[in-house]
């Protein structure tokens, strides 16, 4: 059964990225969950197929991309293998994905898991309704018989939300603002990597950023996102907000629980 290992680096990422599209420099792009037009991960199948939605990128081709995908109540797959490596993030619901013949492991929001290309699996949900964050580092993402399955080199990591270290300050990114907390979800040997930040009821205050690929995904509560000429808007779990350059991302959390955000950058950020 996987437990929490190391996650190798995943190779090419730094050529992938000039390919991937970003808003334009300077510029925010936002999208609020409601407005996320849905089809299947496998259209082929229709109905029996998992939802999904790219929120960047294009997962049928050989790019990086962050897509939500949805299952209904009491999926389970075949034992499969994926071309690729990719990460998942528990946004609703109960999921499992683990070796064929392990007990399931029902993880709820908040928890997060890697799955290494060619490594048999199966992925099952547990809960009326379940969605997942799901992001690649090249692509196109497929699904493959379990009879071509390979060892890459790269270990799976599952870790329960429970089992979360949160910080409230970080070496790499500059954690102010009270209240806030800050996780490492993973890093690789080039200068991109995936957080997630905590930000406490009431929250009031900012993310400010140069990088030149920030991209953020609510996992959790509700947020208030506006911008220099005070266009806000209201995003729930599994909304989404890009930027490419410097810009200042004014959240509020309207909930009364916290928000979490799924923060992948290629430079540091801070929030105020």
């Amino acid at each position: 059964m996987k437990r929490l290992v190391c996650l190798s680096s995943l190779p090419l990422l730094s050529l992938l990225l000039s390919s991937v599209a970003l808003a334009t420099n300077g510029e925010v792009k936002v999208v609020a969950a409601s407005d996320i037009k849905w089809g299947y991960l496998n259209p082929l199948r229709g109905k029996l197929s998992p939802g999904a939605a790219d929120l960047w990128g294009d997962r049928t081709i050989d790019t990086a991309t962050g897509m939500l995908v949805r299952f209904n109540r009491g999926f389970e797959s075949p034992p499969h293998i994926h071309n690729i490596t990719y990460r998942g993030i528990v946004i609703d619901g109960l999921l499992h994905n683990d070796d064929p013949t392990a007990a399931k492991m029902w993880m709820p929001a908040g928890s997060f898991w890697t799955q290494p290309a060619g490594e048999d699996h199966t992925t099952a949900a547990n809960a009326e309704t379940n969605l997942i964050y799901l992001e690649i580092d090249s692509g196109p993402y497929l699904v493959q018989p379990s009879q071509q399955s390979f060892d890459n080199g790269e270990r799976p990591l599952n870790v329960h939300k429970d089992n979360i270290v949160w910080l409230n300050h970080s070496e790499l990114h500059d954690i102010n603002a009270s209240g806030v907390d800050f996780t490492y979800v993973w890093q690789t040997a080039s200068d991109i990597s995936g957080s997630m930040i905590k930000l406490p009821p009431n929250f009031d205050g900012a993310i400010r950023t140069e990088a030149s690929e920030f991209r953020a995904v609510v996992i959790a509560g509700e947020l208030a996102h506006s911008t220099d000429n005070d266009k806000s808007t209201r995003l729930t779990a599994g909304s989404y907000i890009e930027s490419d350059g410097g810009f200042t991302h004014k959240l509020t959390n309207r909930g009364d629980s916290e928000a979490i955000v799924y923060i992948r950058s290629n430079g540091r950020y801070s929030v105020d």
